[in-house]
């Protein structure tokens, strides 16, 4: 999460109308994810889709993060196997 940081965010959202996670930041610039092709290869339980779709809308800088860094299955699997314990 230290990366974040130094990267002078200014506001982080979920974009219902483009099913996107928009990121402004201090220089101008816009860094917009599209949710639909982040999940597009991953293997979801419908709980596991359900949290991250919550994780979208609460936390979009960790979504990012997690996109960012191919680390998304890897929740995914972590939020599946939660639920079995």
């Amino acid at each position: 999460m230290e990366r974040t940081k130094n990267m002078n965010i200014v506001h982080s959202e979920y974009n219902k109308y483009h099913n996107t996670i928009d990121i402004n930041y201090y220089n101008g610039y816009i860094l917009r994810i599209d949710c639909s092709k982040a999940e597009e290869s991953l293997i979801t339980t419908p709980n596991s889709q359900r949290m991250l779709n919550a994780l979208t809308i609460d936390d979009p800088i960790e979504y990012a993060r997690l996109y960012l860094n191919s680390e998304m299955q890897d929740w995914v699997n972590a939020a599946d196997m939660d639920i079995l314990i």
